[in-house]
């Protein structure tokens, strides 16, 4: 099995060098990955000081990771932290972000890379945020004595660590000396696979939409302006052309009574006039905008990144997109500042996304009607849609915390330091 995992990362890493030419994400990938492993070597030869390795696959687990890496600096300002991406939507974005020493992309997971690579690092911990179990690395870790936690993560029954064929995997998270979880579910599937060093602390995305959402305001001229009349504004972060059909209607119907802003999740220019087009004439770019043409615009389109967690503070309902193809994006900043959320009906494999369904505070559209009936309700009703908000809220601060019960039990793992333990919501210990 590991030769057959070997032979298909290689044949993937060959495949990508092919269309390179043509894909310009396959040809971040490659070409960040040239003489990559001379260049981690270089920059890491002269630096002597002791070192934790982070690993994120992009940029959604990069926020999830983001608070216990900021945790860590604080607590061990010491150490120099070694951050990692698989993906170039990760990597090109927070290449140069300020809490990590050194960001590099992972090498592809063979035997020898995995070798050099841990050779270069030299971790006294490495830490996998949520996904990416990658064989040669892990066990290269182990070899050399390297501990190695994932935090964060989540499991579900259909995956292949859990099926009778799943042996190869389920060695793979044996390579773990702990698996802190976002639930208790996730640990119960670890047992039953024999991974008994697993913890339910919760989910570190919490920590940080909170920290986001009491942090003072972004001074934003053009947004400020464009919800100046106190019409009732619909924030939709993250969609994709599927969303852009549901909410298309709902644009025309209410274009004189409600502002909406519209972040896709992926810029470029198809994506920009499908939105355009939807309602003509009543769209301003955010690059383009000015106070004057702004104030006159319905929807303000966000052509750049960094913006949406700013853009849900000035919102009244959230539009979460991703739902009506391979998933849904992240609902958790725009709970956090206490927006009732709409969301297509692809959103189960997320545990959050759940838990503010079941309470109301999220309600699932199949189609332009359905989004158009809760719409008309929330904006018909305030009190209600601020009470929704208010739960919405409540429920992220009550799940945030898992950074620092992650960060208590680091301890166990440094050299010349000591840990008491860890407790999980169920009170399972942690073995020290």
């Amino acid at each position: 099995m590991v030769f057959l995992y070997s032979f298909a990362l290689r044949l993937y890493g060959l495949l990508l060098r092919l269309v390179a030419p043509f894909v310009p994400k396959a040809r971040l990938w490659t070409d960040g990955r040239r003489n990559l492993l001379a260049h981690i070597s270089q920059q890491l030869a002269a630096d002597v000081a002791p070192r934790v390795w982070f690993h994120c696959a992009s940029l959604g687990e990069f926020e999830q990771g983001r608070p216990l890496m900021e945790a860590f600096r604080r607590q061990y300002p010491q150490h120099r932290i070694v951050l990692t991406f698989f993906s170039p939507s990760g990597y090109e974005v927070r290449r140069q972000w300020p809490g990590a020493d050194y960001v590099f992309y992972l090498p592809l997971d063979t035997a020898a890379n995995a070798r050099a690579f841990v050779a270069a690092v030299r971790p006294e911990l490495a830490v996998f945020v949520k996904y990416e179990f990658w064989y040669h690395h892990l066990a290269e870790l182990k070899r050399q004595g390297v501990p190695v936690i994932c935090v964060s993560a989540i499991f579900r029954p259909q995956q292949a660590f859990f099926k009778p064929w799943g042996g190869f995997f389920r060695r793979i998270l044996g390579q773990f000396a702990h698996i802190f979880t976002q639930d208790e579910a996730s640990v119960a599937l670890l047992r039953t696979a024999g991974i008994p060093h697993a913890s339910a602390v919760g989910d570190t995305r919490f920590d940080t939409v909170v920290d986001t959402a009491a942090t003072a305001a972004k001074h934003l001229p053009l947004v400020e302006a464009f919800v100046a009349d106190n019409a009732s504004v619909l924030v939709a972060g993250s969609v994709w052309p599927p969303d852009v059909e549901v909410l298309a209607p709902a644009f025309r119907r209410w274009a004189t009574e409600a502002r909406f802003i519209v972040a896709p999740h992926e810029i470029n220019e198809p994506h920009l006039q499908q939105v355009e087009q939807a309602l003509p004439g009543q769209v301003v770019r955010y690059s383009q905008a000015t106070p004057a043409t702004v104030a006159q615009a319905r929807v303000l389109l966000i052509d750049n990144i960094g913006l949406l967690r700013e853009l849900y503070r000035v919102g009244d309902v959230g539009y979460i997109g991703g739902a009506f193809g391979k998933g849904l994006h992240n609902t958790l900043e725009a709970a956090a500042f206490g927006l009732p959320l709409l969301f297509g009906p692809r959103y189960e494999k997320f545990r959050e996304a759940r838990d503010l369904v079941a309470s109301g505070c999220a309600v699932v559209v199949h189609d332009p009607t359905e989004l158009e009936q809760h719409l008309a309700t929330w904006l018909a009703e305030p009190a209600r849609r601020q009470q929704l908000g208010t739960r919405a809220r409540t429920y992220v601060h009550e799940q945030a915390g898992a950074t620092q019960r992650i960060l208590h039990a680091i301890r166990a793992w440094l050299p010349g330091t000591t840990s008491t333990g860890v407790t999980s919501p169920s009170a399972t210990p942690f073995p020290s």
